[in-house]
């Protein structure tokens, strides 16, 4: 019988973390969530873990994941000093450039300026050589990658051009803006913490 990971009502990482717990112990487990944040970051974790992922749509806006565990599949156990998706981690020193956006301004004094300057910075990295290799927005960064953004052509360039852009879902479920994101992916403390860690060199305008 498949075991029940009861997620409803948890705050982001915490459906994941316990998603991975039961994988270390069980190769059948149903997780229950009731935001398509956890949704998402569950199943991304599952599949990317080689785990099997079916998903129904229950009343009352729960989701449930049927999640089962391939032969020869091992979870990495969750430790004190380490917590992972099984991502491999690389030497500081030659991880990826993480630029960390946190506002939908740049600098403090002026918030007509800071929002001048944000646009500004942004649509230069476009032009530049050497790009950020991953983009994080947390708090009020995430409204740049929403409906309306006057940045979004120009973070839509840049993620074609291989920049992976990581939106944080609890951000954005705070401000309400949940189906108005239209670049990058919605992402979780989880993921975000672990790229932080991987980087070689963090940069915060």
């Amino acid at each position: 019988m498949s075991e029940i990971v009861d997620a409803r009502g948890l705050a982001c990482p915490q459906p994941v973390i316990l998603t991975k717990k039961a994988l270390e112990t069980k190769n059948d487990i149903t997780v229950l969530v009731d935001n398509t944040t956890a949704l998402e970051n569950v199943k991304r974790f599952a599949s990317n873990s080689g785990c099997s992922v079916e998903v129904s749509e229950e009343t009352g806006g729960i989701f449930k994941l049927k999640i089962v565990k391939k032969p020869g599949i091992d979870i990495n156990p969750i430790t004190e000093n380490e917590i992972t998706c099984g991502i491999e981690r690389t030497s500081p020193t030659s991880g990826p450039v993480v630029l960390v956006i946190t506002s939908d301004k740049m600098g403090i004094g002026n918030d007509e300026l800071g929002s001048v300057l944000i646009r500004s910075f942004i649509h230069t990295l476009t032009e530049m050589e050497k790009a950020p290799d991953i983009m994080i927005f947390y708090n009020g960064g995430v409204r740049l990658t929403v409906e309306g953004s006057e940045v979004l052509h120009d973070l839509k360039k840049l993620e074609e051009t291989g920049v992976k852009l990581l939106v944080c879902g609890t951000c954005i479920n705070y401000f309400g803006l949940a189906d108005k994101v239209r670049a990058g992916v919605i992402s979780n403390m989880y993921d975000i913490t672990d790229t932080l860690f991987r980087a070689g060199r963090i940069v915060k305008p």
